[in-house]
């Protein structure tokens, strides 16, 4: 895998899983529905049910940004495993045009989306190092 096919397959990629670290410095790992915007992931709180808008990822990422994203498959036949691991800095937009962007970019990704959009927070991570496998 080269850099153009770790980024056509994080674009496409319908989940992921979202790490970021818990007070107590353990990870906490979460999957979830994100779209790649140039050298950004973004993803938001929405309707699905939940117990509460204030998750505990939004917590993590406010006491330390630094986060990663994970997008892999896993077949059968094992020549066709592959993964993308995404470094980062994570933000929370909690309104703003930057917010209104990134839910436009989810919705074209996510029809989902286009039918209810996201109440929530958006969580943008700038990305700072790609790494793949093979």
């Amino acid at each position: 895998m080269d850099a153009e096919e770790a980024r056509d397959r994080v674009a496409r990629a319908p989940v992921g899983h979202l790490a970021t670290v818990t007070a107590e410095g353990r990870p906490h790992v979460v999957p979830f529905c994100f779209v790649l915007a140039g050298e950004w992931i973004y993803s938001a709180v929405d309707g699905k049910p939940k117990s509460t808008l204030a998750l505990k990822r939004l917590d993590n990422i406010r006491r330390s940004p630094a986060v990663t994203v994970l997008v892999d498959h896993y077949d059968e036949q094992w020549s066709d495993l592959w993964w993308v691991r995404l470094d980062g800095s994570a933000q929370i937009w909690e309104s703003g045009a930057r917010r209104h962007d990134a839910i436009e970019a989810l919705a074209f990704k996510y029809p989902q989306y286009r039918q209810s959009t996201p109440p929530g927070a958006v969580i943008a991570v700038e990305i700072t190092r790609w790494h793949w496998w093979p």
